[in-house]
Formats: structure tokens, sequence, C-alpha cells
């Protein structure tokens, strides 16, 4: 049966066919081989895959970067950027990698985090004589950051998957976020050098106090959510309401420049990526359950520790299988179909669960700017009109960037697990 699962998975995703659809349908087909399996199951397992308080964060946070995107907010969080970091040469570059940092600690959604910064930063950076290819490359890649830096969708999926505390993967998430901010900074200093890019103008005093108060309240919003959840005051779920309700509150009565007109538009869109994720979470665990249920994760396990004992060699074939599958799959899916696959094996060579969701992340994450199926990549080029070959070649170095701090996060544990060790989360497998 498990030959029909997953050749009539690679089957119908090679047709194009949308992957929550093809999580329902593949496991109908190996269900219908194996026979003696009642077809209630699949209904009773979407329902379990779903079944999770936790989850609820997910859709609240999808429309707490909805609201912000909507009003004002992401351009006074580029105006502060500007002022903080203006006057050197590549300035707009630094800026749009600061402001997916600072959007991520909001949203936790790279398709958001592109489509909202995009939308400002894109056309500027093209007026200002940014190549349009560099431009839309660098704000796929930087938006990235967004499921790394806390809060995050895919760390609350993993979370419940894994069955590891929410708050310690955020915490986790804090220096590989940095980490990838840093490198991507370091790429747009060597291409600012080759390609000559403008100096950003320096605001003067004046200003710099003028757009750090117009954008104070944003800038508390990220501390809000975060310090809230690592300090216990509220749960992820809670935390994703209170962004809600801060988001909302500042855009309707404090900013005034989102209108109540638009909040059932805003809604109906939440409302339709909610539905899509969520699917995709119901239709992923049936395939999840079916691939446990035929001990496929123990196979793999006894597979690979047959072939090889050494730590190293496992997480360079793991790191390659992840960011092949992040290139051609949803994350979500991603995650909850090779979650329970690879965390068995993961725990046996000694690497722990907290350590191991920072890296399938990670990998998934390079996989959405990876061409050619990048999502945040078509967003990207959608917003700057510009041809996916082009932007292809533009992301390379970026890629590589993004790459170097998987390796370093995945062969340096340290660096993943400090901060939540200064908390007091236990790591419970040497890493």
């Amino acid at each position: 049966m498990t030959a029909v699962l997953l050749l009539s998975f690679v089957f119908l995703l090679a047709l194009g066919i949308p992957v929550a659809f093809v999580l329902g349908l593949t496991p109908l087909a190996a269900m219908a081989v194996r026979g003696e399996t009642p077809l209630v199951l699949l209904a009773q397992r979407i329902f379990t895959g779903i079944d999770n308080p936790i989850l609820m964060a997910v859709p609240f946070f999808i429309l707490a970067g909805n609201l912000m995107s909507r009003g004002s907010m992401t351009m006074r969080l580029v105006a502060f950027c500007s002022a903080i970091v203006g006057g050197i040469r590549g300035g707009l570059a630094y800026i749009n990698i600061a402001v997916s940092m600072v959007f991520a600690g909001i949203s936790g959604a790279a398709v958001a985090d592109t489509s909202a910064v995009g939308s400002v930063l894109i056309p500027a950076m093209k007026r200002d004589g940014y190549p349009p290819d560099f431009s839309a490359a660098l704000t796929a890649t930087s938006s990235t950051i967004g499921p790394v830096i806390p809060p995050s969708i895919p760390f609350i999926v993993y979370g419940v998957l894994a069955e590891v505390s929410i708050a310690s993967l955020f915490l986790a998430g804090i220096v590989p976020g940095l980490l990838l901010g840093l490198f991507q900074a370091g790429v747009v200093k060597h291409s600012s050098r080759r390609m000559g890019f403008p100096r950003a103008s320096r605001p003067g005093l004046k200003e710099t106090v003028r757009s750090t108060r117009d954008a104070a309240l944003v800038l508390v919003m990220p501390v809000l959510i975060v310090g809230g959840i690592l300090s216990g005051v509220f749960t992820p779920t809670e935390a994703g309401c209170v962004a809600v309700f801060y988001a909302m509150f500042i855009g309707l009565f404090v900013y005034k420049d989102l209108k109540i007109k638009d909040i059932p538009a805003i809604l109906l869109e939440t409302g339709l990526t909610s539905s899509l994720v969520l699917l995709v979470i119901g239709t992923a665990s049936i395939f999840s359950w079916l691939l446990a249920s035929e001990e496929v994760p123990r196979v793999i396990a006894e597979t690979m520790l047959s072939f090889t004992d050494s730590k190293v060699v496992i997480l360079l074939l793991v790191n390659f299988v992840l960011l092949v599958i992040g290139t051609f799959m949803e994350t979500t899916a991603s995650l909850i179909i090779l979650t329970p696959v690879l965390l068995p094996l993961m725990v046996e060579i000694g690497v722990d669960p907290l350590h191991f969701g920072v890296i399938i992340v990670l990998n998934l994450v390079i996989g959405l700017t990876t061409p050619p199926v990048g999502v945040c990549l078509f967003v990207a080029c959608s917003i700057s009109r510009m041809r996916l070959e082009s932007v292809s070649r533009a992301i390379v170095p970026f890629l590589l960037a993004s790459i170097a701090v998987l390796i370093i996060c995945t062969f340096w544990s340290g660096l993943v697990t400090a901060i939540p060790e200064w908390f007091g989360y236990r790591v419970l497998a040497a890493s």
C-alpha cells in the first residue's frame, strides 16, 4: 500500500492538482487497495487533524497581517526603517530587510510579508534605480524571515505535531531569523559595491523623531505578541486574538486609515486563506496517518542507519531531501507529512526535537523562494512584473546565503537552543 500511496501522490502532484486535493485523493487510492479500511476514517482523520485549539492561532495571525497590510502600518514601518538605516549605499535594500524582520514579529507568514512589503518597496526601489529583478529577489528572500522570527505559523504547526512547546520554538527561531537578516544584508553590501546602488537620503533629526513617533504603536505590536507568549500572560491562540484587536484598534481609531467598510473584504480574504491552510492540515493528517500505520518512519530510520550511523551524513541527507521537497510542496503540508516520518530518526541520532523544528522550518521556507515553483518568488514576480527566469538568476546569491545559515544552524545546535535554555526549557537530547 505504501507504494500506491507514494506513486499516486507523485502522479497527481505532477498533473498540477492542488496539494490539498492531492493529499485527500491519494489516501483514497491507497485505502481502495487495502480494502478493509472504512472510508468513514477519512472524514474522522480530517477532523482529528484540525481539532486542536492551538491551530486557532493560525487564522488570527493571518488576519492580523491582513489588517496591517491594508492600512498605513507598512508605510510607517518603511519610514521608521529609512530613518534608522538611511544615508548608506543601498539603503532601500537594507530597509527592505529591516521592514521584513519587523513584519515577521506580527504575521508569521512569508507570503503575507512578500505582498505587504513588496507592494511598497519594489516600486520605490525601481524609482531609485535598483534593478527590478534584484528588488523582487530581495523582497522574496527577506520575506522568508517571517516564518522564522516569532510568531511563526510553521512553528505552531510543528509544535502541535511534535508535541514541543510553542514558546520554546519561538525562542529557538530568534537567532536563526537574525542570522538570515544579517546574511542577506551581506549579499546587499556586496551587490551595492558591484552594481553601484544609490545612497538613500539621510533624514534629519526632526524627521527621525517624527517617523519613530508615527511607527511607535506598530513597533509595540511584536513586543506585545512575543513578550506576552514568552512571559506566560497568554497562549499563542490568545496572542493571535490580541494581535487582531490591537491592529484593528490602531487602524480604526488611532491612525484612522482602516475603514469599517474594509473589514468584510479583509475577513473574507482571511477566511479563504485560513480555510486553505486548515484543509491542507486536515488532508495531510490522513496521509501522515497512513504512513505511520504502514510503519514508514521506522523503516526509513532503520534503512538510513543501516547505511551510515554518522550524524553529519544523515543531517546532510535530510537537509537535501527537505530542500527539494520544500521547493515543490506547500510548507504546512510538508511539515505534517515529514515531521512524523523524520522526527524518530532525528531523535535516534541525538537531535533534539526543538533543534529539528528549526532545521525543518528553515529548509521549507528556503523552498518558498527556490525556482521554479517558490510561492514567494511568484508573488514578487507578479508585483515587479518581471519574468521568473530573470528573478531566478538574481535570487541565487540570496539562496546561497540562506543555505549557509541553514548549515550553521544544523551543525551548531547551541545557536538554536541557547535562548530556550536560558528561559528554562530543557533540551531533552544531546544535539
